[in-house]
């Protein structure tokens, strides 16, 4: 079971390295921050793999499988938004930036009416409820790890946004939460 758990990671990082090679190029960019956050999801989910599907009806399983769905809703809204409201312009100017990333327009409607991060919002229910697949001291550390990397990120790019958007950034800022609505 270790050797997939290797494959795993190893296949999983040749991944992140390449979508984060441009983040590289400008450290300390949001892009930074999120390969960390991304490493550090890949290890937990190496690490809590075997586990996917154990116990499939027990308490923490239906959270965990909530957390995941969550996840997906998420990711799906936040880039169906991006695509529809965001006018991505691939020629926008920062390196940091990946593809759906180089938005010239800020959306403000969907679940970015809700939240400014549904894409590290996504991110951070996979990390927890891949957790919750196996309960350890390692992947409640791992998850605690992955979470701080997010909200490092999220602010690292809140910064950027405030550089690229200016005052109507910091004005939707005051009016929506980072990750989870009406919560945080």
């Amino acid at each position: 079971m270790y050797t997939i758990q290797w494959m795993i990671f190893i296949v999983g990082t040749i991944g992140v390295v390449w979508v984060s090679r441009s983040s590289f190029r400008k450290i300390p960019s949001h892009g930074f921050y999120r390969f960390f956050a991304w490493e550090i999801i890949l290890i937990l989910f190496a690490v809590n793999v075997r586990y996917w599907f154990e116990n499939p009806l027990s308490p923490t399983q239906l959270v965990s499988w909530g957390f995941l769905i969550i996840s997906l809703l998420l990711i799906f809204q936040g880039v169906r938004m991006f695509q529809k409201r965001g006018k991505i312009d691939h020629a926008r100017a920062d390196s940091s930036l990946i593809g759906i990333e180089k938005t010239t327009e800020l959306v403000t409607t969907g679940i970015y009416r809700y939240i400014r991060h549904p894409f590290y919002a996504s991110l951070l229910f996979l990390a927890w409820g891949i957790c919750l697949k196996q309960i350890t001291g390692m992947t409640l550390l791992l998850a605690g790890v992955a979470t701080l990397f997010l909200i490092l990120t999220a602010k690292k790019e809140e910064g950027e946004n405030i550089a690229y958007f200016g005052e109507q950034y910091r004005t939707y800022m005051q009016s929506t939460k980072m990750f989870i609505p009406f919560v945080l």
